[in-house]
């Protein structure tokens, strides 16, 4: 039942209702009423309209490569542009969102500064750095800190226990956010540990997103968690009267214990993930373990949305714990969201920043990739600099039209001097970036319109921290196995196929 009213107040069902009215307009209409009628004051009228909404398009913040569509659709059919421009091109901020962020900003920047350590050291000795790390800092407020250990799980078996064993020891909390919570192994074992947790007297949050489970968790899951004591808070829960308008999703994976550790990456909770199931043969995925002071930031990540969703005005600092931590390098938890949430897409000009820097080499693993134009461009311009650009995409594909338009994106990357791998062991879904070997993004971003301009999304930035190593030995590993796609040609029936879908990518 839920899903049947999920369809029947969707995007999808508003979109056609607009093209059958539109064949009503300009196919039925005309044959139904007489020739006498003078229709052509009604193509003026929409012609008018057409022209006002195409000028609101291009005076919109939105990005071009969402644009041309809109505009495309306006002069072709305009009921259909119309249908669009409403879902796409102004998003309301919810309200709830509207109400409590001002709160849950004023919490995350009391309890998030940037040390005068910190400050000094990326002016000095890590001044290479200090670019990217002023961007996040200057655009959504997280900062980079010193004292924070670092651990890359280049897996989800390795993910899973290393997480059990710190969920086993929390104290005091455990937080979880998660876009894929499913029932199986992987979740019964963490589900496990939480009951236990929740019996010692530990608080225990999860929040995991309604759309991106809704084919996976029956409606009353979060209730069921309610029942024994776990804070549970659904993102978005899905409502009939708003999925139509309503496109941002919480992609996040975070989990916090006790405000020491953390992680982050892009590891959900479902059986795949730890290769219990294979639906798309072996799968690889990814992410890091953090330990000390950056695991503030994830605290309060984690509680901005949660308080948001739950319209709660907490304090956070009751959260926030002192930390012993040394390491090396740098490390920046940063937090990305609707251009609404942080004012910028702050993911991908992060990427775009990283690869502009670029001296020696660009290594990018990604299940999707669908890029405008900047990154495009920021990509090949790194490889005619003489910078070695690798990317890595999936062998295996979860979505085939997706995997078609990713690599409908192959020729002219590798025309460019890029060079193009796909995972020979089935479907990677790691989203890593390492730069030089000093920088590495490991998080939740992929490489596509979703992530950068819909998503609540989040990552870890990392300068010369003790876990890069590990991570271009994973990249090692990946291309030691990995399919050369040099020789790959598409036919010309998929190329247009992929030419035309592709056009409208940015919207969804």
């Amino acid at each position: 039942m839920k899903k049947c009213l999920k369809l029947i107040f969707s995007r999808f069902t508003l979109i056609c209702l607009a093209i059958l009215m539109q064949l009503v307009l300009y196919i039925v209409f005309p044959l139904v009423i007489s020739e006498s009628f003078q229709i052509v004051p009604i193509n003026i009228v929409l012609s008018i309209i057409a022209l006002f909404v195409v000028l609101a398009i291009i005076n919109s913040d939105m990005i071009i490569e969402g644009q041309l569509p809109l505009v495309i659709l306006c002069i072709l059919m305009p009921l259909v542009g119309v249908a669009f421009c409403f879902l796409f091109l102004k998003i309301k901020i919810p309200k709830k969102v509207k109400k409590y962020s001002e709160y849950t900003f004023n919490q995350f920047g009391k309890n998030i500064q940037l040390s005068s350590d910190v400050q000094k050291l990326i002016t000095t000795d890590f001044k290479d750095a200090s670019g990217v790390f002023n961007y996040i800092y200057r655009t959504t407020g997280f900062v980079p800190y010193k004292n924070t250990n670092t651990k890359f799980l280049s897996c989800g078996e390795d993910f899973l226990d290393s997480l059990l064993v710190d969920l086993s020891s929390a104290k005091d909390y455990i937080f979880m956010e998660y876009f894929i919570i499913e029932r199986g192994k992987m979740w019964s074992q963490i589900y496990s540990v939480l009951q236990q947790k929740v019996k010692d007297g530990v608080e225990v949050r999860v929040v995991y997103d309604d759309l991106g489970t809704i084919s996976r968790l029956p409606s009353n899951f979060a209730k069921k968690l309610r029942k024994i004591g776990i804070k549970c808070v659904k993102f978005n829960e899905y409502s009939y009267t708003t999925s139509s308008v309503y496109n941002n999703r919480d992609h996040r994976k975070i989990t916090v214990i006790d405000g020491k550790v953390g992680y982050m990456g892009g590891i959900n909770i479902a059986d795949e993930y730890i290769n219990e199931v294979h639906p798309y043969g072996t799968w690889k995925d990814s992410a890091v373990r953090l330990e000390g002071s950056a695991v503030d930031s994830l605290v309060c990540m984690f509680l901005q949305l949660y308080d948001i969703q739950s319209k709660m005005g907490e304090k956070f600092d009751k959260y926030i714990v002192p930390h012993q931590s040394e390491s090396q390098g740098l490390v920046c938890p940063f937090g990305d969201g609707p251009k609404y949430f942080y004012g910028d897409y702050v993911a991908e000009n992060l990427y775009i920043n990283l690869i502009g820097q670029a001296k020696d080499s660009v290594l990018i693993t990604t299940p999707y990739l669908i890029i405008d134009s900047k990154l495009k461009n920021a990509l090949i311009n790194a490889s005619k600099r003489g910078v070695d650009v690798k990317i890595i995409t999936p062998h295996i594909p979860d979505k085939r039209t997706i995997f078609m338009i990713t690599r409908s994106s192959y020729k002219e990357l590798q025309s460019n001097g890029i060079k193009i791998f796909e995972y020979s062991q089935g479907f990677i879904h790691a989203k890593q970036v390492l730069v030089d070997n000093e920088f590495a993004v490991v998080g939740t971003v992929n490489f596509d319109y979703r992530s950068f301009v819909h998503h609540y999304e989040c990552g870890v930035l990392m300068y010369k921290s003790a876990c890069i190593p590990d991570i271009q030995a994973d990249f090692e590993q990946i291309l030691s196995t990995a399919v050369d796609m040099k020789d790959y040609k598409q036919n010309i029936f998929t190329k247009l196929f992929c030419a035309f879908v592709k056009l409208f990518t940015p919207l969804f």
